[in-house]
C-alpha cells in the first residue's frame, strides 16, 4: 500500500502543477533554495565591491530574492497536498502551509518595495530617506518587514516538522533540524543566508527525489 501510495503521488506531482506559472513541485523544491542562496551571494558581492545600493547588484539580488520567495509558493502548496490523510494532522499541515503562504506574500511585497525604491532613488541617501517614508506609514513595518514575514519561516519549519512525523517516507527525521538551522543562521546575520538556504535545500532534497 505504501509503495502504491508513493507511486500515485509521484504521478500526480509529475502530471499536475502547483502555485506560480505552473511550476512543478520538484522544480520548486530545487529553485526556491537556489534562488535564495543566489540572492545572498549577489548581496555579499555587491557589498564587497562597495556598490550595493541603487544599481545592478541591488536589482539582481532582489530579483533573485523575489523569484526565490515565489518559488516557495508551489513548495507550500505541494507539501500541503503531499500531507494527505485526514484528521488533526491534515488540519495542522493546512494551517502551517497557509501560514507560510501569508508570510511569503509579505516577503514578496517587501522585495517589490525594495526594487521600486532602488529604481527611483538617485543614490543611497535618497534610498534611505524613501525607505524611512515608506516604513513610516502606519502598519507597514509589522505587515511587510517585522512580523508577518516571519510567518514564512515559521510556516516552513512547522510544515516540514509535521511531515517528518506524518510522512516519514518523504521527509527525513533530520529535516526539521536542517530547516531550523537555516532559519536561525539567516536570522542571526543576513550574510549567512547562502548557508541557511543550503540547509533548507538539503532538508527538501529527499522530497524532491521522491517526485
Amino acid at each position: 500500500m505504501t509503495t502504491m501510495r508513493v507511486a500515485a503521488e509521484r504521478q500526480d506531482a509529475t502530471a499536475g502543477t502547483d502555485g506560480v506559472a505552473g511550476v512543478t513541485l520538484g522544480t520548486a523544491l530545487l529553485a526556491g533554495p537556489v534562488l535564495m542562496a543566489g540572492y545572498g551571494v549577489v548581496r555579499l558581492v555587491g557589498r564587497a565591491v562597495g556598490d550595493y545600493g541603487p544599481g545592478v547588484w541591488w536589482t539582481v539580488a532582489h530579483l533573485l530574492f523575489l523569484a526565490g520567495v515565489l518559488a516557495f509558493v508551489p513548495v507550500f502548496l505541494g507539501l500541503r497536498r503531499l500531507a494527505g490523510g485526514r484528521g488533526g494532522g491534515r488540519v495542522a499541515c493546512e494551517v502551517a502551509a497557509w501560514t507560510g503562504l501569508l508570510g511569503a506574500a509579505a516577503v514578496a511585497v517587501q522585495a517589490v518595495i525594495d526594487l521600486a525604491v532602488a529604481f527611483v532613488a538617485a543614490d543611497k541617501q535618497a534610498m534611505s530617506e524613501m525607505f524611512d517614508r515608506v516604513q513610516g506609514v502606519p502598519g507597514v513595518m509589522p505587515l511587510v518587514y517585522t512580523v508577518v514575514p516571519l510567518l514564512f519561516w515559521f510556516g516552513l519549519l512547522a510544515l516540514i516538522t509535521l511531515l517528518a512525523f506524518f510522512r516519514r517516507d518523504l521527509v527525513r527525521a533530520w529535516a526539521p533540524v536542517a530547516v531550523l538551522a537555516g532559519v536561525v543562521l539567516t536570522a542571526m546575520n543576513l550574510d549567512l543566508l547562502p548557508v541557511g538556504a543550503l540547509c533548507i535545500g538539503l532538508a527538501l532534497l529527499p522530497v524532491r527525489r521522491s517526485q
